[in-house]
């Protein structure tokens, strides 16, 4: 496959820059900062400095009317009048945003995966996966530095893709799906919360109405430097959330469900059980991965930062603190309720009543405001898209606020039909993983890998940078493949898992009133 082609005007070239095209100026970044927008040590007003190194653009601009070359110190300036400012997010606010994506429910689903995978295996993958997002998320966060005019992750799905709108348009259509399909997961879990604390006084449909309704107010403020204060109280209350399920699973005497005669005691496997089937297997997996992936986010989050150049610092501190976190919680869960008690989420292993019910309180905030981020992502999508070059984009007019609440009611809609129509939790967190996970958490970053560094050293760019040139490409090479392996094995085995549960009567049927509590 060729990644790129043309001429070098804003295009990928097919040879290595020359010391004259060395020597541009700096067409990505804040070009008052030396260094800045992806070059490495690049100062422009000493262009042959040592170490200075001009990373090129890959591929065409996205729109006729898009400047590909204006910086975001330029951004920063036409917005600046604006009653309305995007470009206002700090780093410690983009972490606060990140921590409030990653920090979430799906930490409840680590015991249940560690359950399946056995201990060993599960703590490994939780590393390898870490260690894979923080990888691609490098690679994300280049391509952003390269083109500060992207507002979103179907931006660089087009310009991955040869410039082709057919790729804008699939990239969205899977972008909206996922957006969508959290936002739905969010409901449905609210939904089990309401029905937990107050053992199913209403029904379920009501509680998923009142989840969405609650949601859709909350997702209202425009910009992500707004939200960052929502986020940063969602990740707090989740750690508080998790670490008293932790706490609570351990001094309790015997968890959910507990009997020494017919499932004995709790069983804590180093290894999976033998016997245990790939489509279980491989969905305790994406249950993991799913946690980790949120790459999807982040070219819009750093589409609103005063400075992209800091976005690796929010990136070490949430991964750093994901590897610690959902080791321990899973790790220490899984063993004090072991294979036969476990559920997903893991609240509904604790025996103790009042535990399971004052730790699940806790997540409330994460269970409204994780769906309210997703929500606000879509809806700028598609607003900015509609209302591009307009006052409505930076000024607070009634047709502005109107489209934006009415775009956000509508995904909260879909998200409410969604959660009443596939009323289950861990085979939905595998079947979101499989579908969309396979994109825009390896096969994406790795296609951006080969399609920058070709455009950096030309066609042969494995061959002429060394053993790094070439270790770099097999090792993206092998990230698609992984997405495939998600994408094909992955759906199959979420699918199989859902026929299963339901040929088992294990789900609630759709639009049902039934209690969904854990």
């Amino acid at each position: 496959m060729a990644f790129g082609f043309g001429k070098r005007n804003n295009v990928v070239s097919d040879s290595p820059p020359t010391a004259a095209v060395a020597n541009e100026k700096p067409i990505v970044g804040d070009d008052s900062t030396p260094g800045h927008g992806g070059y490495d040590g690049y100062d422009p007003e000493n262009p042959g400095a040592a170490g200075g190194r001009k990373r090129s653009r890959t591929d065409k601009n996205i729109d006729s009317d898009t400047d590909s070359s204006m910086s975001v110190g330029k951004q920063m300036e036409m917005e600046a009048d604006n009653a309305i400012k995007y470009r206002t997010c700090t780093w410690p606010k983009t972490a606060a945003l990140l921590f409030s994506e990653y920090i979430c429910l799906a930490i409840m689903s680590f015991p249940y995966s560690y359950s399946v995978l056995g201990l060993v295996p599960g703590l490994i993958l939780t590393v390898v996966v870490a260690a894979l997002v923080l990888y691609t998320s490098y690679t994300v966060w280049e391509f952003c530095l390269r083109h500060p005019e992207v507002k979103d992750v179907c931006d660089i799905g087009q310009m991955l893709f040869w410039g082709k709108k057919w790729a804008w348009w699939a990239t969205a259509v899977m972008f909206i799906l996922n957006n969508t399909f959290i936002q739905g997961f969010h409901c449905l879990v609210g939904a089990k919360y309401l029905n937990t604390i107050t053992n199913h006084s209403v029904c379920t449909i009501g509680f998923s109405a009142i989840v969405a309704t609650l949601s859709f107010v909350c997702s209202l403020p425009r910009t992500f430097s707004t939200l960052a204060k929502l986020g940063t109280a969602s990740a707090f209350f989740t750690f508080v959330s998790v670490l008293l399920a932790t706490i609570f699973a351990a001094i309790e005497p015997h968890p959910y469900g507990y009997d020494p005669v017919k499932l004995g005691e709790p069983l804590v496997l180093v290894v999976p059980a033998a016997g245990t089937t790939f489509v279980a297997g491989m969905n305790a997996f994406m249950n993991i991965s799913y946690t980790f992936i949120g790459q999807i986010t982040i070219p819009s989050f750093i589409a609103e930062m005063k400075n992209p150049k800091d976005f690796p610092k929010a990136l070490w501190a949430v991964t750093i603190a994901e590897v610690i976190l959902f080791s321990l919680v899973g790790a220490i869960v899984y063993a004090y309720t072991g294979t036969q008690y476990n559920v997903a989420p893991a609240f509904g292993s604790l025996g103790n009543e009042v535990y399971k019910k004052v730790s699940f309180s806790f997540m409330i905030p994460t269970l409204i405001f994780l769906g309210v981020l997703y929500a606000s992502v879509s809806a700028r999508f598609v607003y900015f898209r509609i209302f591009a070059g307009t006052r409505h984009m930076g000024s607070h007019t009634v047709v502005g606020w109107a489209s934006w609440a009415a775009i956000l009611a509508v995904t909260w809609l879909f998200a409410f039909i969604i959660a009443e129509v596939i009323p289950f939790f861990s085979d939905l967190l595998s079947l979101m993983s499989s579908l969309f996970d396979s994109f825009f958490g390896f096969i994406f970053w790795g296609v951006a890998y080969l399609r920058m560094r070709r455009a950096d050293h030309g066609p042969g760019f494995w061959k002429v940078r060394g053993i790094r040139g070439m270790t770099g490409y097999v090792f993206n090479i092998i990230l698609i493949l992984i997405g495939l392996l998600f994408l094909s094995a992955g759906t199959y085995a979420s699918v199989e898992s859902i026929i299963q549960g339901y040929a088992a009567s294990s789900f609630g049927g759709p639009f049902s009133c039934a209690s969904n509590g854990v």
